[in-house]
């Protein structure tokens, strides 16, 4: 029986080629769309969940202040009090939240390595990767003692035992007491982990937010109790104290200057659903879950589109077999025989259609890896279990409505030859095209809404100009003579040919500045951004003041206790005359009656982060007012002549001058500012490609059912012709439905357009509004689109034979 249905399948198969084509590539389109929305979805959902301390491992956040900024940083004597204080905490663990780039020295070997991070002893505990070699406890108990993964260590020894090796590490010796297994995907994938940490200074230091701080409870703690614990610690500690030194009532006190609110979140969920903390929280960076639920969401949609496409297809190709399925009746066969052998064939073309899709996703993965940067592989018993359900879930809800609607046809009226001109299955077909037409213009509106936001992003004014402005990293390993050495560098390199202003700042545009510090001036309570600049530098970057005057050397102040506030501060504290008002704050050395700064200038609000978040209120010194200096770059704006020689020249000076041991890296800041929405521009260009795919689709099902609608109205056709109709009034006739249909699918798929796009640009604190014009641009593309179509195979339908379809009337 079963060869018998595979012969019939294959009859069928040779004598529509064409619409066996368009079922098998519909299909597999679609498929393939999910199967990358699945390997994506199982790699971020992946992260951490080999670690057997998952659940019981949090990540610690402060907020600070009600308006503040959200911080993957603590401090020593909080973490410390927390774990003395707190019985539901089993180990704390402070280390690095961010990677550290460096050399790495053994003997005459010299590795320049991204994936460096510094903790205390704990580390392990918090991240059980496999130890291969040494210690396997306490590996970090000494502060010169340093880890290695498996792969390092090949790098660096080669066969050689790395066990008690000293390697060096910004000009300090480490011993390697342990090698260790990376699992990935994990929160924290170091290829070296140094001990010590903590730095001298900072035990005793409540407001040295400078180390992440992960906490381990014990099993079935309730983690809201140790919240509001944590929370006491913070109350008891500082707030209390610092109120009791101001003269305040707690309550006026917090009023004041706000409170600071911790959130945990968990290891197994921090890569997706943790906080969105300033900056990077997770050496690894977070998930985008956002970008997660769009493809997942819109693969979705396009298999429903493929599947709506096969299924009208199939019911419309149904009449033809007809009479093949009137005749298995009257010889015997049960409904429930035709309904499998449709099913079956349906297995075929899916079978058919995964093969097509696995080989379209193995050659498109190289492209997809780069666009998400990942390593992703069609591979493990996960994806073969999904890939399994794929197919069950396809024929499912591909093959059981076909194989229904053709076992039901009405045997008599089969054989008696007039069933082609019934009215049966029409409506669901014209239905699911109407479908099909709301898909498409929500793609089509989608494409456009989010291409013009990128592009405002792109364009807007930013209040500063990066062109020509090149950012280098200074890595110059002595921080006592840091500020004297950038200013030896300066002097030398504005005496290169092509170079025109040199200048520098504690920050980076697009990833905003290296340290932030809170302050109450007349009882509001903000918490700036500190940005620490050379003279200069706003000159330099076209950064404009709208009151007041720029520091200058001219005023020796300027490098004591002046400063300028951009608007949004002035804004915030409520200043309507801030020019030489004195503001009282806490950064530096000081105690904050010592460090009284006073107002010369108001800078013009400017963009230092992406378009996704408000400006921030900022502060600006000078680099010389502090004892310390933050900065890791030089900022040196050159002429676009000659540019090849002066590069040539800035890094022969800096491997001669700087650090011999690093290479020479630099960025162009309007190339560097750029990467804050190349999220966006990644989903810009997803919107595109898949775009593009529903498009075709639809093309594909819109063709077919207008080939078959027009091919049943062939005899219709000649009657009209002989009695004297015009070509061009039954073009009219043949497509005005089909015109109704695009206007019918475009209300529909306007609706979900709108809300779910306004819902995306809310994540924009700059965006676009959202006006006609894309949804003007969405409907006539679809009517044009569905006009070429119709009107094509609508054309040659009206040039038949009249006499060949009338000489049986």
């Amino acid at each position: 029986m079963i060869s018998n249905w595979f012969k019939i399948f294959i009859y069928h198969l040779k004598q529509n080629k064409l619409f066996s084509f368009l079922n098998v590539m519909g299909l597999s389109i679609g498929i393939a769309g999910v199967i990358f929305a699945i390997l994506y979805w199982n790699n971020e959902h992946a992260y951490d969940q080999w670690n057997p301390e998952k659940e019981n491992v949090y990540q610690v956040l402060n907020v600070i202040g009600e308006t503040g900024d959200t911080w993957g940083t603590s401090s020593i004597p909080f973490g410390n009090t927390c774990k003395a204080t707190i019985p539901e905490i089993e180990k704390i663990c402070f280390l690095n939240i961010w990677y550290n780039e460096s050399v790495i020295k053994y003997q005459n070997k010299k590795l320049i390595d991204k994936k460096i991070t510094v903790s205390d002893n704990n580390f392990f505990d918090f991240f059980p990767f496999p130890i291969l070699k040494g210690s396997k406890k306490d590996i970090l108990k000494e502060k010169n003692s340093v880890a290695i993964s498996e792969e390092q260590a090949k790098l660096l020894f080669n066969d050689q035992d790395p066990i008690g090796k000293a390697i060096n590490y910004e000009n300090q010796l480490y011993t390697v007491k342990a090698v260790y297994r990376l699992i990935r995907p994990s929160t924290v994938e170091p290829n070296y982990v140094f001990g010590g940490v903590v730095r001298e200074g900072d035990q005793n230091q409540w407001g040295n937010f400078n180390y992440g701080l992960m906490i381990k409870t014990k099993k079935n703690s309730d983690i809201a109790v140790v919240l509001k614990k944590m929370h006491n610690v913070n109350y008891v500690n500082r707030t209390l104290k610092d109120a009791k030194e101001s003269g305040q009532t707690p309550e006026q006190y917090i009023k004041e200057n706000g409170e600071i609110k911790i959130i945990l979140d968990q290891l197994k969920t921090v890569r997706l659903h943790g906080t969105k903390a300033s900056g990077q929280s997770t050496p690894e960076g977070r998930g985008n879950l956002q970008l997660l639920y769009i493809m997942a969401g819109l693969s979705a949609l396009i298999l429903v589109l493929s599947l709506v496409n096969y299924i009208n297809l199939a019911t419309a190709s149904a009449i033809k077999r007809a009479k093949e399925v009137g005749v298995r009746k009257i010889v015997g066969a049960s409904k429930n025989q035709i309904i499998s052998q449709f099913i079956f064939e349906t297995a075929i073309v899916v079978i058919l259609a995964i093969l097509f899709a696995l080989a379209l996703v193995e050659l498109s993965l190289p492209y997809y890896n780069n666009f998400l940067k990942k390593s992703l592989t069609m591979n493990g018993g996960e994806f073969y279990l999904q890939l399994i359900f794929i197919f069950g879930l396809v024929i499912i809800l591909a093959g059981i409505f076909p194989a229904i609607y053709i076992s039901n046809f009405e045997t008599l009226k089969v054989l008696k030859g007039n069933f082609s001109r019934s009215k049966s299955g029409i409506w669901i077909r014209n239905s699911m095209l109407i479908f099909q037409f709301g898909i498409a213009a929500f793609f089509i509106i989608g494409a456009l809404i989010v291409n013009s936001q990128v592009d405002y992003m792109m364009n807007k004014d930013l209040g500063f100009s990066g062109d020509q402005v090149m950012r280098i990293s200074f890595n110059y390993q002595d921080y006592k003579t840091k500020g004297q050495k950038y200013q030896t560098t300066k002097q030398e390199v504005l005496k290169i040919p092509g170079v025109q202003e040199v200048s520098t700042f504690a920050g980076t545009f697009g990833n905003s500045t290296n340290s932030s510090s809170g302050f109450t001036h007349n009882g509001v309570f903000v918490q700036p951004r500190n940005v620490e600049m050379d003279f200069g530098f706003l000159e330099m970057m076209k950064i404009k003041m709208v009151k007041g005057r720029d520091l200058s050397p001219k005023y020796a102040s300027d490098t004591v206790s002046n400063w300028l506030v951009n608007e949004t501060l002035v804004k915030k504290l409520g200043l309507k005359n801030p020019i030489n008002t004195i503001i009282t704050s806490g950064w530096g050395n000081g105690t904050p009656e010592s460090m009284k700064f006073k107002i010369v200038g108001v800078v013009k609000d400017f963009h230092i982060t992406g378009l996704q978040n408000e400006v921030p209120p900022m502060v600006f010194i000078n680099t010389k007012t502090l004892k310390w200096n933050n900065f890791g770059n030089i900022y040196v704006k050159v002429s676009p002549n000659n540019l090849t020689e002066t590069l040539a020249k800035l890094k022969a000076y800096w491997e001669k001058n700087i650090n011999p041991d690093y290479p020479f890296d630099y960025e162009f800041v309007n190339k560097g500012f750029a990467k804050t929405y190349e999220q966006q521009g990644k989903q810009k260009n997803l919107f595109f490609i898949l775009n593009l795919v529903v498009i075709i689709i639809a093309i594909f099902g819109l063709f077919a059912l207008a080939s078959f609608s027009m091919e049943r109205r062939l005899k219709e056709i000649a009657i009209r012709k002989t009695l004297g109709a015009e070509t061009d009034v039954l073009l009219r006739t043949l497509s005005k439905q089909y015109i109704l249909f695009c206007l019918l699918g475009f209300v529909i798929g306007i609706v979900p357009a709108y809300i779910l796009l306004q819902k995306w640009l809310e994540d924009f604190a700059f965006r676009i509004n959202i006006s006609f014009i894309p949804f003007s641009i969405a409907l006539v593309s679809l009517l044009l689109l569905t006009l070429i179509i119709v009107l094509t195979k609508a054309y040659q339908v009206t040039k038949i034979d009249i006499l060949k379809y009338l000489k049986y009337e």
